[in-house]
């Protein structure tokens, strides 16, 4: 049993210059204050307070001295040349020390902190100190501190030592057994003269410029429980039940490769690859008459000739299907800077109803290599990126643990499991998943490259020309690509907070372009982007979403431009869209001739065919989807979102949902079909992400406030006792990307028997 005293002052005098001075000798320290006690605020404010209660630090009964024979020395002291009346009254403490699983109700105040005593139990290694309270202000500070002399007490020194968090309604803090040697600790109640570090206003009583208020009333009702935190097993069950899950989905993959094997087999030993099915001769395509239909549109052709203009490279001149080069000559077509190619472009480009094989003209290796350059591009950016991250957020991580200042992260506290020098390790261990299902994705790209390559080796040339043409370089880029979402996300879970956001959203940004890129290169392979104008843009928008954490808050003037820059990119887009890249603003005979195009161009197709354009279903997809962006920068210029990141993921979410939802509905109103595995995939993509995004939208923590106040959104564990609602959104996630990447590989499967030149692109 530990002894604890309490010592109750108060006087009335108000005389700053001289204050009455008490100072209490013990055993084992010397406590001192002064009455008027002063309190400083922020702007030079002071709070001064004629009641002081203070609690001496304890001493245990040891074998020679009883619990009743503790010897204490008040001195009241003043440097008044006039009497001053005091009160001086000690009290023993019935419920110094707390207990496991019962909750505890007291009283605090500025001039009246209150701590207690804490001994772990023989069979508890951890425990979560809960702390409540009805009323969120006055804001308080919660400190756990180890059994030293003196214990800081008071405003101005709570923060020298031990581990802190300021508190509102709710608090918690996770305690260890190992952090204190002799298995005890002090739990520390403070309350602060002043609510601004939780986010609260200048006290309503003071008014004017009065920079000084006496015994301001600022008393809290708080109540502690403290509760054993979970058993070392539930650590390992909950790492098993993270690795288990996602290894299943390897399971499923190697079951249905299986059975496509098995397939392939039956059909090869029963003689049913004909033709047809894409392993024989087809004939040659019609070449592209020079002159056009009469009462046809501008680069229409019959239907006979839809496979469009000249071959780049006739069979007879065409290297063997397995063969691959380096040369720069051959990655560099020549083709594409003659004059005459040129204007086959504008002709084959601008007609209205176009096919595939009008745009996958260019030679095969040539384009497979140019999209193989986003996969190579992306390990590199990875590696530089993610680096300097894991140093800042070790650095964090040292930060909250060498300080003990708990205000720094914003974790959910009800719910976070330290392991090691981590805070957190349940909010780390949920993002295996991103990497274990994007390493899954690689194999599964990885084996239909080699089944790709193998079938090019083995069948006649000319069957290049039936379905979409692979290229896996995208793909290989987005497997990575959700690998570093994983890894980055860990990274920013080490300690999430304002400045750091930016790291979980980085290859977000990356995986919905890269997928809006692979969803325009399917039927536009010659055409799409190359690797370095692509990450060249998410560079601008990763800047502009740094820009947007350090000047986004409040500043009119950035969300300006930013939505004029919004505007302007969609116009552009839009505009290399419709056109199909051959939109140039160049005049051939003077500086004026950009004008003279661009007047032309909007007579021609906003005014003269206004009623039917050219090309209505690239015209609908761009007015939605320009609808969609300038909302989304109007919405921003009025309320200014502060949670700048989310908002530019949601500007390339809502485009990658739109642009996927148009080409779904043109491939099945094309009159193609939905084969059972990428249908099975579309379905688990839109229930799974369903459910993610329930428990996305669960906040639990939230740094766009104080730290004080997005604790009061921490909640308890629901999965194992170990996961959060958080982490669950974590898993969700990861398997919702996954089947939303199995989407875009198996979409077209459809296709692969079907000619190039009776393929629409949309």
């Amino acid at each position: 049993q530990v002894d604890a005293v309490r010592v109750y002052v108060n006087s009335s005098s108000e005389n700053l210059r001289y204050p009455v001075l008490f100072v209490v000798r013990q055993q084992k320290g010397v406590l001192s204050w002064q009455v008027p006690l002063i309190f400083r605020g922020l702007y030079q404010r002071t709070y001064n307070y004629q009641e002081v209660s203070r609690t001496l630090c304890p001493s245990e009964a040891t074998p020679e001295t009883r619990p009743s024979d503790q010897i204490i020395f008040v001195d009241v002291a003043s440097m008044a040349p006039f009497n001053i009346a005091y009160e001086l009254l000690v009290t023993r403490l019935e419920n110094f020390q707390l207990e496991t699983n019962k909750a505890f109700n007291f009283t605090a105040s500025p001039s009246q902190p209150q701590y207690f005593l804490y001994k772990f139990p023989q069979d508890v290694d951890s425990v979560i100190i809960n702390v409540v309270s009805d009323a969120a202000y006055p804001c308080s500070v919660v400190s756990v501190q180890d059994i030293v002399c003196p214990v800081y007490d008071l405003d101005h020194n709570v923060e020298f030592n031990g581990v802190y968090q300021s508190m509102t309604k709710q608090a918690a803090i996770t305690v260890q057994r190992k952090d204190f040697p002799g298995d005890q600790f002090f739990v520390v109640f403070v309350i602060k003269p002043e609510d601004y570090a939780c986010g609260g206003s200048v006290p309503s009583s003071i008014h004017g410029n009065a920079n000084r208020t006496w015994n301001l009333q600022r008393t809290k009702n708080l109540q502690v429980t403290i509760v054993p935190s979970i058993k070392k097993s539930v650590y390992v069950q909950a790492m098993f039940f993270s690795f288990l899950s996602f290894l299943s989905f390897y399971l499923g993959s190697v079951v249905v490769a299986f059975v496509h094997y098995i397939r392939v087999q039956r059909k090869a030993s029963a003689g049913r690859l004909t033709p047809e099915h894409g392993s024989g001769i087809m004939t040659s395509s019609h070449p592209i008459s020079a002159s056009t239909p009469e009462g046809s549109s501008y680069g229409a052709i019959d239907e006979s000739s839809s496979s469009g203009g000249h071959q780049l490279s006739s069979p007879e001149h065409r290297p063997p299907a397995g063969s691959d080069t380096d040369s720069s000559v051959e990655e560099e077509s020549d083709f594409d800077t003659m004059p005459e190619i040129e204007s086959d472009k504008n002709i084959i480009r601008t007609k209205v109803f176009l096919y595939l094989s009008d745009l996958s003209r260019k030679d095969r290796r040539i384009v497979s290599k140019k999209y193989k350059i986003y996969f190579w591009n992306i390990i590199t950016i990875a590696v530089f990126y993610a680096l300097p991250v894991i140093q800042l957020v070790i650095t964090y991580q040292t930060v909250v643990n060498v300080t003990g200042n708990q205000d720094i992260c914003y974790y959910n506290f009800l719910c976070a499991h330290p392991l090691g020098v981590l805070s957190a390790f349940n909010n780390i261990l949920s993002n295996v998943g991103h990497m274990m299902l994007g390493f899954l994705f690689l194999l599964i790209v990885l084996r239909r490259d080699i089944l790709h390559r193998r079938a090019m080796e083995m069948k006649d040339i000319y069957t290049l020309d039936y379905g979409i043409p692979k290229h896996f370089g995208l793909f290989y880029a987005m497997g990575i690509a959700l690998m570093m979402e994983g890894v980055l996300s860990a990274c920013y879970h080490v300690c999430p907070n304002y400045s750091n956001f930016q790291f979980d959203t980085s290859f977000m940004y990356m995986i919905a372009g890269l997928c809006m890129l692979k969803l325009y290169q399917t039927r536009h392979p010659d055409i799409n982007a190359s690797a370095y104008s692509a990450y060249a843009s998410f560079a601008v928008v990763i800047c502009l979403a740094v820009l947007g954490v350090v000047f986004g808050k409040n500043d009119m003037w950035f969300w300006a431009v930013f939505s004029m820059i919004h505007v302007l990119a969609s116009l552009a887009l839009s505009t290399q869209i419709y056109y199909m890249g051959r939109f140039k603003m160049d005049g051939p005979d003077s500086d004026l001739g950009i004008f003279r195009r661009a007047v032309m161009v909007l007579y021609t197709d906003c005014i003269q065919q206004c009623s039917r354009p050219m090309y209505m279903d690239r015209m609908v997809l761009l007015i939605v989807g320009n609808l969609v962006n300038w909302s989304f920068a109007i919405f921003g210029l009025v309320y200014r979102p502060r949670d700048f990141a989310s908002y530019i993921l949601g500007i390339f979410i809502c485009n990658l949902l739109l642009y996927l939802a148009f080409y779904i509905i043109m491939k099945l109103r094309s009159s193609e079909k939905l084969l059972p595995i990428p249908m099975f995939c579309i379905v688990a993509t839109a229930v799974v992400w369903a459910a993610a995004l329930y428990f996305f939208f669960q906040t639990l923590s939230s740094w766009e406030e104080t730290p004080a106040e997005s604790r009061e959104k921490n909640r308890p564990c629901i999965l194992l006792g170990f996961f959060d609602d958080h982490d669950v959104w974590h898993f969700l996630s990861a398997a919702a990307l996954f089947f939303s990447f199995l989407v875009l590989l198996t979409l077209d499967d459809d296709l692969d028997t079907v000619r190039r030149d009776k393929i629409p692109v949309f």
